[in-house]
Protein backbone atom coordinates (compact mmCIF):
# COMPACT_ATOMS: atom_id res chain seq x y z
CA UNK A 1 0.00 0.00 0.00
CA UNK A 2 1.24 3.27 -0.96
CA UNK A 3 1.43 6.63 1.09
CA UNK A 4 -1.32 8.14 -0.83
CA UNK A 5 -3.91 5.00 -0.09
CA UNK A 6 -2.80 4.75 3.79
CA UNK A 7 -5.48 6.66 6.28
CA UNK A 8 -3.41 9.29 8.16
CA UNK A 9 -3.96 10.53 11.54
CA UNK A 10 -2.76 13.89 13.12
CA UNK A 11 -1.84 14.30 16.62
CA UNK A 12 -0.54 17.41 18.89
CA UNK A 13 1.68 16.72 21.78
CA UNK A 14 2.41 18.61 24.59
CA UNK A 15 5.37 16.95 25.91
CA UNK A 16 6.08 18.41 28.67
CA UNK A 17 8.19 17.70 32.03
CA UNK A 18 5.63 16.69 34.47
CA UNK A 19 2.70 15.47 32.32
CA UNK A 20 1.97 15.16 28.41
CA UNK A 21 -0.97 15.54 26.63
CA UNK A 22 -2.03 14.65 23.10
CA UNK A 23 -5.02 15.43 21.04
CA UNK A 24 -5.54 13.28 18.03
CA UNK A 25 -7.81 14.29 14.72
CA UNK A 26 -9.84 10.88 15.16
CA UNK A 27 -11.24 12.85 18.85
CA UNK A 28 -9.11 10.79 21.56
CA UNK A 29 -7.38 13.35 24.37
CA UNK A 30 -5.54 11.85 26.83
CA UNK A 31 -3.14 13.43 30.01
CA UNK A 32 -0.60 11.15 31.32
CA UNK A 33 2.56 11.96 33.54
CA UNK A 34 5.76 12.45 32.20
CA UNK A 35 6.95 8.69 33.45
CA UNK A 36 8.22 5.79 32.83
CA UNK A 37 9.52 3.12 35.18
CA UNK A 38 10.90 0.14 34.87
CA UNK A 39 11.07 -3.06 37.23
CA UNK A 40 14.18 -3.13 40.08
CA UNK A 41 14.47 -6.78 39.67
CA UNK A 42 13.23 -10.67 39.56
CA UNK A 43 11.28 -9.88 42.58
CA UNK A 44 9.53 -6.42 41.14
CA UNK A 45 8.88 -8.58 37.71
CA UNK A 46 6.85 -11.02 39.02
CA UNK A 47 4.51 -8.68 41.05
CA UNK A 48 3.93 -6.09 37.96
CA UNK A 49 4.09 -8.42 35.49
CA UNK A 50 5.27 -5.89 33.44
CA UNK A 51 8.53 -4.90 31.56
CA UNK A 52 7.58 -0.86 31.34
CA UNK A 53 5.07 1.10 33.20
CA UNK A 54 3.86 4.31 32.27
CA UNK A 55 2.50 7.62 34.19
CA UNK A 56 -0.11 7.27 37.19
CA UNK A 57 0.93 3.13 37.20
CA UNK A 58 4.50 4.24 38.16
CA UNK A 59 3.69 6.91 40.67
CA UNK A 60 1.21 4.06 42.42
CA UNK A 61 4.24 1.49 41.90
CA UNK A 62 7.17 3.21 41.98
CA UNK A 63 9.34 1.80 45.23
CA UNK A 64 9.13 -1.66 43.01
CA UNK A 65 10.72 0.32 39.95
CA UNK A 66 13.64 2.27 38.48
CA UNK A 67 11.96 5.64 37.51
CA UNK A 68 12.58 7.78 35.12
CA UNK A 69 11.39 11.21 34.39
CA UNK A 70 13.70 11.90 31.06
CA UNK A 71 12.47 15.57 30.60
CA UNK A 72 13.74 18.50 32.38
CA UNK A 73 13.73 22.14 32.06
CA UNK A 74 11.45 21.23 29.07
CA UNK A 75 14.11 19.20 27.48
CA UNK A 76 15.62 15.47 27.53
CA UNK A 77 17.85 15.22 30.09
CA UNK A 78 21.58 15.84 28.87
CA UNK A 79 20.55 17.14 25.53
CA UNK A 80 21.01 20.25 26.17
CA UNK A 81 23.92 22.55 25.13
CA UNK A 82 25.41 23.39 28.83
CA UNK A 83 24.84 19.78 30.34
CA UNK A 84 27.35 17.63 31.32
CA UNK A 85 25.99 13.96 32.32
CA UNK A 86 27.84 10.64 31.76
CA UNK A 87 26.93 8.56 28.43
CA UNK A 88 25.18 5.61 30.30
CA UNK A 89 22.75 8.21 31.72
CA UNK A 90 21.74 10.18 28.56
CA UNK A 91 21.06 6.91 26.80
CA UNK A 92 19.02 6.04 29.43
CA UNK A 93 16.66 8.75 29.27
CA UNK A 94 16.71 9.23 25.58
CA UNK A 95 15.32 5.61 25.85
CA UNK A 96 12.67 6.74 28.34
CA UNK A 97 11.90 9.83 26.32
CA UNK A 98 11.42 7.37 23.40
CA UNK A 99 9.35 5.25 25.25
CA UNK A 100 7.06 7.85 26.44
CA UNK A 101 6.47 9.63 22.87
CA UNK A 102 5.24 5.65 21.31
CA UNK A 103 3.13 5.29 24.89
CA UNK A 104 1.67 8.74 24.00
CA UNK A 105 0.94 7.68 20.28
CA UNK A 106 -0.62 4.54 21.15
CA UNK A 107 -3.09 6.48 23.24
CA UNK A 108 -4.48 8.21 20.92
CA UNK A 109 -5.23 4.52 19.08
CA UNK A 110 -4.34 5.32 15.31
CA UNK A 111 -5.47 2.79 12.76
CA UNK A 112 -3.29 0.06 12.03
CA UNK A 113 -0.27 0.93 8.99
CA UNK A 114 -1.97 4.62 8.96
CA UNK A 115 0.36 7.43 8.96
CA UNK A 116 1.25 9.22 11.86
CA UNK A 117 1.67 12.83 11.42
CA UNK A 118 2.70 14.71 14.73
CA UNK A 119 2.98 18.26 16.10
CA UNK A 120 5.43 18.49 19.30
CA UNK A 121 5.50 21.16 21.74
CA UNK A 122 8.95 22.26 22.84
CA UNK A 123 10.71 25.08 24.65
CA UNK A 124 10.19 28.74 23.26
CA UNK A 125 13.81 28.77 23.24
CA UNK A 126 14.65 24.90 22.94
CA UNK A 127 18.31 24.59 21.71
CA UNK A 128 18.86 22.58 18.58
CA UNK A 129 20.71 19.87 20.59
CA UNK A 130 17.27 19.88 22.61
CA UNK A 131 15.08 19.39 19.28
CA UNK A 132 17.12 16.90 17.66
CA UNK A 133 16.73 14.73 20.65
CA UNK A 134 13.13 15.24 20.32
CA UNK A 135 12.97 14.20 16.71
CA UNK A 136 15.35 11.08 17.84
CA UNK A 137 12.61 9.99 20.38
CA UNK A 138 9.93 10.15 17.80
CA UNK A 139 12.08 8.04 15.92
CA UNK A 140 9.85 4.42 14.31
CA UNK A 141 6.58 5.83 15.54
CA UNK A 142 6.00 9.02 14.20
CA UNK A 143 6.39 9.33 10.15
CA UNK A 144 6.31 13.25 10.36
CA UNK A 145 6.98 15.81 12.54
CA UNK A 146 7.57 19.26 13.24
CA UNK A 147 8.50 21.05 16.56
CA UNK A 148 6.95 24.16 17.66
CA UNK A 149 6.78 26.31 20.31
CA UNK A 150 4.70 25.53 23.28
CA UNK A 151 3.38 29.16 23.67
CA UNK A 152 2.29 29.86 20.46
CA UNK A 153 0.82 26.11 20.21
CA UNK A 154 -1.57 27.15 22.49
CA UNK A 155 -2.08 30.69 20.89
CA UNK A 156 -2.58 29.12 17.17
CA UNK A 157 -5.18 26.66 19.07
CA UNK A 158 -7.41 29.37 20.09
CA UNK A 159 -6.75 31.60 16.92
CA UNK A 160 -5.02 34.33 18.86
CA UNK A 161 -2.51 35.33 16.19
CA UNK A 162 -1.58 38.60 16.88
CA UNK A 163 -2.03 41.54 19.44
CA UNK A 164 -1.43 39.10 22.09
CA UNK A 165 1.72 38.01 24.94
CA UNK A 166 1.07 34.32 25.58
CA UNK A 167 3.05 33.03 29.02
CA UNK A 168 2.77 28.95 29.34
CA UNK A 169 3.88 27.72 32.83
CA UNK A 170 4.90 24.24 32.61
CA UNK A 171 6.91 22.25 35.50
CA UNK A 172 10.30 22.62 33.67
CA UNK A 173 10.46 26.09 32.19
CA UNK A 174 8.26 29.29 31.64
CA UNK A 175 7.60 30.06 28.08
CA UNK A 176 6.78 33.04 26.32
CA UNK A 177 5.56 34.36 22.77
CA UNK A 178 4.74 37.73 21.40
CA UNK A 179 1.85 36.76 18.40
CA UNK A 180 1.72 40.07 15.71
CA UNK A 181 0.05 38.22 12.89
CA UNK A 182 3.44 36.50 11.51
CA UNK A 183 5.42 33.25 12.32
CA UNK A 184 7.14 33.78 15.85
CA UNK A 185 10.80 35.03 15.19
CA UNK A 186 13.39 33.99 18.36
CA UNK A 187 13.28 37.70 19.76
CA UNK A 188 9.30 37.00 20.06
CA UNK A 189 9.55 34.10 22.38
CA UNK A 190 11.73 34.12 25.67
CA UNK A 191 11.69 30.53 28.28
CA UNK A 192 12.45 31.08 31.93
CA UNK A 193 14.11 27.95 34.10
CA UNK A 194 11.32 29.53 36.93
CA UNK A 195 8.29 27.13 36.89
CA UNK A 196 6.98 24.27 38.65
CA UNK A 197 9.32 22.46 39.51
CA UNK A 198 11.31 25.76 41.00
CA UNK A 199 8.10 26.22 43.39
CA UNK A 200 8.03 22.63 44.73
CA UNK A 201 12.20 23.11 45.39
CA UNK A 202 11.35 26.34 47.32
CA UNK A 203 7.67 25.23 48.72
CA UNK A 204 9.64 22.33 50.33
CA UNK A 205 12.49 24.97 51.76
CA UNK A 206 10.05 27.31 53.10
CA UNK A 207 8.00 24.19 54.68
CA UNK A 208 10.71 22.55 56.33
CA UNK A 209 12.01 26.10 57.99
CA UNK A 210 8.46 26.74 59.30
CA UNK A 211 8.21 23.43 60.73
CA UNK A 212 11.55 21.72 61.49
CA UNK A 213 11.02 17.75 61.58
CA UNK A 214 8.15 17.18 59.72
CA UNK A 215 8.29 14.45 56.66
CA UNK A 216 7.19 14.39 53.74
CA UNK A 217 8.10 12.83 50.31
CA UNK A 218 8.49 14.75 46.71
CA UNK A 219 4.92 13.13 46.08
CA UNK A 220 3.40 14.29 49.10
CA UNK A 221 4.54 17.99 47.78
CA UNK A 222 2.82 18.09 44.55
CA UNK A 223 -0.26 16.85 45.94
CA UNK A 224 -0.75 19.48 48.00
CA UNK A 225 0.35 21.99 45.89
CA UNK A 226 -2.00 20.56 42.87
CA UNK A 227 -4.68 20.40 45.95
CA UNK A 228 -4.26 24.00 47.62
CA UNK A 229 -2.04 26.34 45.16
CA UNK A 230 -2.85 29.55 45.25
CA UNK A 231 -1.66 33.53 45.58
CA UNK A 232 -4.69 34.91 47.11
CA UNK A 233 -4.73 36.70 50.31
CA UNK A 234 -7.97 35.75 51.32
CA UNK A 235 -7.11 31.90 50.55
CA UNK A 236 -8.91 29.95 53.47
CA UNK A 237 -6.04 27.80 55.87
CA UNK A 238 -3.79 25.31 54.20
CA UNK A 239 -3.69 22.25 56.42
CA UNK A 240 -1.92 18.86 55.67
CA UNK A 241 -1.10 16.21 58.05
CA UNK A 242 2.22 14.43 57.33
CA UNK A 243 4.46 12.24 59.67
CA UNK A 244 6.90 13.74 62.54
CA UNK A 245 8.67 11.44 63.85
CA UNK A 246 6.09 8.67 62.31
CA UNK A 247 3.22 10.46 64.26
CA UNK A 248 0.73 12.44 62.19
CA UNK A 249 0.88 15.91 62.85
CA UNK A 250 -1.29 18.81 61.17
CA UNK A 251 0.84 21.65 60.37
CA UNK A 252 -0.37 25.14 58.55
CA UNK A 253 1.35 25.87 54.97
CA UNK A 254 -0.82 28.82 54.23
CA UNK A 255 1.67 31.00 54.43
CA UNK A 256 4.47 29.08 52.54
CA UNK A 257 2.10 27.68 49.68
CA UNK A 258 1.56 31.49 48.95
CA UNK A 259 4.81 32.60 48.81
CA UNK A 260 6.04 29.79 46.94
CA UNK A 261 3.63 30.26 44.16
CA UNK A 262 3.60 34.07 44.27
CA UNK A 263 7.58 33.59 43.45
CA UNK A 264 7.13 33.26 39.11
CA UNK A 265 5.33 36.48 39.46
CA UNK A 266 8.57 38.75 39.32
CA UNK A 267 10.50 36.53 36.61
CA UNK A 268 7.27 36.22 34.67
CA UNK A 269 6.70 39.93 34.30
CA UNK A 270 10.51 41.08 33.87
CA UNK A 271 10.22 38.82 31.00
CA UNK A 272 7.59 40.37 29.14
CA UNK A 273 8.72 43.92 29.86
CA UNK A 274 11.45 42.53 27.42
CA UNK A 275 8.95 41.43 25.14
CA UNK A 276 7.05 44.75 25.25
CA UNK A 277 9.56 47.20 25.19
CA UNK A 278 11.63 45.43 22.09
CA UNK A 279 8.22 45.49 20.30
CA UNK A 280 6.79 48.59 18.35
CA UNK A 281 6.06 51.42 20.65
CA UNK A 282 2.58 52.44 18.65
CA UNK A 283 1.55 48.40 19.85
CA UNK A 284 3.48 47.95 23.06
CA UNK A 285 -0.20 49.17 24.64
CA UNK A 286 -2.01 46.72 23.19
CA UNK A 287 0.31 43.77 23.99
CA UNK A 288 0.16 44.49 27.53
CA UNK A 289 -3.62 44.66 27.51
CA UNK A 290 -3.90 40.83 26.19
CA UNK A 291 -1.68 38.40 28.00
CA UNK A 292 -3.02 35.04 27.82
CA UNK A 293 -1.67 32.86 30.61
CA UNK A 294 -1.42 28.75 29.73
CA UNK A 295 0.03 25.98 31.19
CA UNK A 296 -0.02 23.90 34.38
CA UNK A 297 1.15 26.37 36.28
CA UNK A 298 -1.48 28.90 35.59
CA UNK A 299 -3.81 26.45 37.62
CA UNK A 300 -2.52 28.42 41.01
CA UNK A 301 -5.60 30.18 42.60
CA UNK A 302 -5.44 34.00 41.85
CA UNK A 303 -2.03 34.06 39.39
CA UNK A 304 -3.71 35.93 36.61
CA UNK A 305 -4.39 38.57 38.98
CA UNK A 306 -1.13 38.79 40.74
CA UNK A 307 0.73 39.05 37.07
CA UNK A 308 -2.13 42.12 36.21
CA UNK A 309 -1.46 43.81 39.19
CA UNK A 310 2.54 43.08 38.93
CA UNK A 311 2.20 44.56 35.53
CA UNK A 312 0.02 47.57 36.73
CA UNK A 313 3.48 48.57 39.80
CA UNK A 314 6.08 47.61 37.48
CA UNK A 315 4.96 47.74 33.29
CA UNK A 316 2.70 50.58 33.26
CA UNK A 317 -0.53 48.27 33.09
CA UNK A 318 -1.89 44.71 32.07
CA UNK A 319 -4.34 42.40 31.69
CA UNK A 320 -3.85 38.62 31.92
CA UNK A 321 -6.65 36.12 31.36
CA UNK A 322 -6.53 32.38 31.59
CA UNK A 323 -6.91 29.99 28.72
CA UNK A 324 -9.51 27.82 28.37
CA UNK A 325 -9.21 24.19 28.50
CA UNK A 326 -5.55 24.63 30.33
CA UNK A 327 -4.47 20.83 30.34
CA UNK A 328 -5.21 20.12 26.82
CA UNK A 329 -4.48 23.68 25.39
CA UNK A 330 -1.06 23.30 23.69
CA UNK A 331 -1.95 19.47 22.75
CA UNK A 332 -5.14 21.32 20.88
CA UNK A 333 -2.95 24.07 19.25
CA UNK A 334 -0.70 21.64 17.86
CA UNK A 335 -3.23 19.38 16.33
CA UNK A 336 -4.65 22.25 15.06
CA UNK A 337 -0.71 23.45 14.07
CA UNK A 338 -0.40 19.66 11.97
CA UNK A 339 -3.69 19.75 10.01
CA UNK A 340 -3.20 23.50 8.73
CA UNK A 341 0.83 23.60 8.20
CA UNK A 342 1.49 22.68 4.12
CA UNK A 343 3.79 19.88 3.72
CA UNK A 344 7.07 21.42 3.04
CA UNK A 345 7.06 22.44 6.87
CA UNK A 346 7.25 18.86 7.79
CA UNK A 347 10.65 17.28 8.62
CA UNK A 348 10.13 13.74 7.25
CA UNK A 349 11.53 10.70 9.47
CA UNK A 350 12.72 7.69 8.53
Amino acid sequence: MTNEEKDTIYIGMDLGTSRTAIAASNGVRECVPSLIGYPKDVVSHKLLKRDVLYGDDVIKHRLSLNVYRPLEHGCIKGTGDHVDIDDAAVEANMDAAHALVKHAIELARPPADALVHCVIGAPAEAEMNNKKALLKAAQEVIDSVMICSEPFAVAYGMDVLTDALVIDIGAGTTDMCRMHGTMPAAEDQSTLGHAGDAIDILLAKLIRKAHPGIDFSDQMLTLAKEQFATVLASADPIKVTWPKKGKPTEIDITDQMREACHSVVPPIVDSLAGLVASFDPEFQAVLRSNVLLGGGGSQIRGLAGAISAYMDEHLGGGNVTQVDEVVYAGANGALKIAQDMPPEYWEQLS
